[in-house]
């Protein structure tokens, strides 16, 4: 019998104002045709009626456990659960999201029979504002190995940055902590436990419903402290040049790229001042990251190459042909 053939699962639910969502999002787990589960609600200081709406699923439900604490920030929300999990695997769903009746037994099902040490499964995008949804899956199933994980978690083709809609192998991940104050925590975090697993298994089956919605972290406008992207891949590219060096170049392209994303949206969004401080720093970046562009497709060229000499101008002539956002 597979080791993980009992296994109880640890559901991690970080909660901060979303008292409008949150009965839906823990109804969508309590409700799970998987039923060894250990759900963890971490109140994270919500102003709001939420800390009472956990009490009180925890009194309905054995199942549930609840933190209170003072507020910190999502990740240091997931660090507090993952700490008291007791579930030999684990998943995280957050609080104005939910999940399909059948996601946990699916992704532990693949899991099991895959002798995978991460699962992952699709996702619906749901807009609040009524937006047509939009599916992130892959057409077919597929069990990928280390080096191959990681390729696909850089590229994001058929692994994604979210936490969400996986299910990990408690031992696998405990130990590697979501940096707090941080936005981006997901891109910080994700590649490190892809960095471990020996085998992934990846499902077309959508077991995950996420929503954008306005106040939600990233559903809000640009912020400074969305830099912390660029943050969170430089150190990417320093473990993958470590431990991957055949993904260097590609983990520094994706760099570069998300370089001049973040700073097309700063010009967009901000003040002219503002916007030429966040792309000197960007620029300075991508001189420590210097990369050879073989590989690279004629249009990547050309806009790596334009970035390199001026990266305020190609970024301007994105924005006006619409490029990237």
């Amino acid at each position: 019998m597979n080791p993980v053939d009992t296994a109880k699962i640890s559901v991690i639910v970080p909660v901060y104002k979303v008292e409008a969502y949150l009965d839906k999002c823990i109804s969508s787990i309590a409700n799970q045709t998987y039923r060894n589960l250990e759900i963890i609600l971490v109140d994270d200081g919500s102003p709001d009626n939420c800390p009472a709406m956990c009490d009180t699923w925890a009194e309905k439900d054995s199942r549930i456990r609840v933190i209170h604490k003072t507020n910190g920030g999502l990740s240091d929300a997931r660090n507090a659960g993952m700490a008291i999990a007791t579930g030999e695997l684990m998943t995280f769903v957050d609080s104005d999201d939910w999940i399909a009746p059948d996601m946990c037994e699916h992704l532990y099902q693949r899991l099991a029979e895959d002798n995978s040490d991460i699962a992952t499964c699709g996702v619906q995008m749901v807009w609040e504002d009524k937006t047509p949804s939009r599916t992130l899956t892959r057409e077919s199933c597929c069990v990928l190995n280390q080096e191959e994980a990681m390729r696909a978690i850089i590229e994001e083709s058929w692994l994604k940055q979210p936490v969400g809609y996986k299910l990990y192998k408690t031992e696998l991940v405990r130990d590697i902590l979501f940096p707090v104050g941080k936005y981006h925590e997901d891109v910080f975090w994700s590649y490190q436990a892809v960095g471990r697993a020996q085998r992934v298994s990846v499902s077309d089956h959508i077991g995950y419903y996420y929503l954008q919605r306005g106040g939600s972290i990233m559903g809000a406008g640009y912020s400074l402290k969305r830099l912390d992207a660029v943050e969170a891949k430089v150190q990417r590219c320093a473990y993958i040049q470590e431990r991957f060096p055949a993904l260097s170049p590609l983990a520094v392209k994706d760099l570069w790229f998300t370089c001049i994303y973040q700073g097309q949206l700063a010009l967009r969004t901000l003040d002219k001042t503002e916007a030429e401080k966040i792309l000197a720093h960007f620029e300075n970046v991508m001189e420590r990251q210097p990369f050879q562009m073989e590989g690279c497709s004629a249009k990547e060229r050309l806009w790596l190459n334009m970035a390199k000499s001026s990266l305020a101008v190609a970024c301007r002539i994105r924005n006006a042909l619409k490029i990237g956002l």
